[in-house]
């Protein structure tokens, strides 16, 4: 599976480059947390983040624990950025084709089910565990990451609830469990999709948004 590169932290987030850092040592230094943050994303997905230590992820990486405790603190800030990354990446992507889709309930929603399908089968590994991991996030990270998600389904609630008021879909559902449904479907892709085993991601995103309208009985 492959994985998009991690990002630098941002400023604040306990793995950021630091003001004035001459810009050879801030390059070195984001290699080295792309690096780690890999390497965390890696084990994650295969071991589970409570079967993986610092040393297992120090090891894939091809450096000392005490190298990778310079950088992130514990393994659980390096799943808070993975997971809240790749959520941020969601948002972001929902909220540019929202507003390019325009006001048709129908427009949004496949519009949206399209980008969350895509982000999924492009990035595995990131949603898998963000999937799966929830629990194992600190108790103070995972309220952040649940608002997130939260956010996530109120895109897809907003264009549902639009649709059955303005009468465009004739789901007799109520608005809740349709956005449930859609939501745990586009997830899904995840755990499943193969790349190269024919089907393309924007392929895929195209049948999801068919299915979907159906779903909640789009009369076009």
């Amino acid at each position: 599976m492959g994985t998009i590169r991690a990002r630098p932290a941002p400023s604040g987030g306990g793995a950021g480059v630091a003001d004035g850092m001459p810009p050879e040592v801030a390059e070195e230094r984001r290699a080295n947390e792309v690096m780690l943050l890999d390497a965390a994303l890696e084990a994650f997905v295969e071991k589970g983040f409570h079967g993986t230590s610092m040393r297992d992820i120090a090891r894939r990486a091809g450096t000392s624990v005490s190298h990778s405790y310079y950088y992130f603190p514990s393994k659980h800030h390096m799943l808070w950025l993975i997971v809240s990354r790749i959520c941020q990446t969601l948002l972001d992507e929902l909220a540019a084709v929202e507003a390019a889709a325009g006001p048709a309930p129908e427009v949004r929603l496949a519009a949206l089910v399209r980008a969350h399908v895509r982000l999924h089968a492009r990035a595995q590994n990131e949603s898998f565990v963000g999937n799966t991991e929830l629990r194992s996030l600190h108790p103070s990270d995972r309220p952040r990451v649940i608002e997130m998600r939260d956010r996530v389904a109120r895109y897809f609630r907003a264009a549902i609830e639009d649709g059955l008021r303005e009468g465009r879909f004739h789901s007799t559902e109520p608005a809740a469990e349709l956005t449930l449904a859609v939501v745990t479907m586009c997830t899904a892709v995840a755990g499943w999709y193969r790349p190269g085993g024919g089907t393309t991601p924007e392929d895929l995103a195209d049948h999801y948004a068919e299915m979907v309208l159906r779903l909640v009985g789009n009369a076009a």
